[in-house]
Formats: C-alpha cells, sequence, structure tokens
C-alpha cells in the first residue's frame, strides 16, 4: 500500500471481503449450529445413537471418556471447514469501478510490477478519455 500510495498519492485503497457461494455460506452456518450441538451432547453425555436404534462408535464411546479432548476437536476440526467454505482467495482489484484484476481468474496474485504497469495503463486510459480526445470524420 505504501509504495502504491507513494507512486499514485491520490489512490483510494479501500478493502472487504468477497463473499462465498450461498450453497458454501449456508453449510458453514449449519455445520456451526451442529458443532455447538455436538459439543453440548458430549458435555452432557447423551448417546444420540441410541436414540436412532444404532450403537454408538468407538469415537463416541473415546469422546465420552475423554470429554475435554473431544470438545476441542469438534471445536477445531469444525471451524477448520468453517473457515474453508467461507474462504473465497479473492483479491480483486478494480480502478473507479472498472475491474482490472482478478485472482479468481487469473489464479495468482500480481506482482507489484505487473500492479503498477496495470495502473499505468488504466489511468493513461482514464486521461484521454477525460481530455475528450474524439476522432472525427
Amino acid at each position: 500500500m505504501q509504495a502504491l500510495y507513494q507512486r499514485y498519492p491520490d489512490i483510494r485503497i479501500e478493502g472487504e471481503n468477497y463473499l462465498p457461494i450461498p450453497l458454501y455460506k449456508h453449510f458453514a452456518s449449519f455445520l456451526s449450529v451442529f458443532k455447538l450441538l455436538v459439543i453440548g451432547l458430549i458435555i452432557i453425555g447423551r448417546d444420540p445413537f441410541a436414540l436412532i436404534g444404532m450403537q454408538a462408535p468407538g469415537i463416541w464411546e473415546w469422546g465420552q471418556g475423554n470429554k475435554i479432548y473431544a470438545c476441542m476437536m469438534v471445536f477445531f476440526f469444525s471451524n477448520m471447514i468453517e473457515n474453508q467454505l467461507m474462504s473465497t482467495g479473492a483479491f480483486e482489484i478494480t480502478l473507479n469501478d472498472v475491474p482490472v484484476w482478478s485472482k479468481l481468474e487469473s489464479g495468482h496474485l500480481p506482482s507489484m510490477q505487473q500492479l503498477v504497469q496495470i495502473l499505468d495503463n488504466e489511468m493513461k486510459m482514464n486521461v484521454h478519455m477525460n481530455t475528450g480526445t474524439h476522432l472525427h470524420s
């Protein structure tokens, strides 16, 4: 940012989150609630498998004997999945509301040289358009 401000003192840089697709967002919300339900069941010691007539798997039995570790594992593992679902990896650059770079499309971040070249080219185009250069026939 500092390098860009030095080169372009009038530039305004803003950052914001790029939202994931709605399906991922809804699944992450569901997982967040489900995580709390599982942690609650571990703490109170209820066997949800008995309610549906199944024998509890070994991991559930282990969790009942190691409640603190089981709750921590559920919490951290589900948070990891939620973060992956909510992360888009986006790094999108617009200049005067016109997209000039997309990490989602290119698959990588621009180097500082690429970014400066892109901004220089875009600003030159804007100057030509704003000066009223017209071709008449």
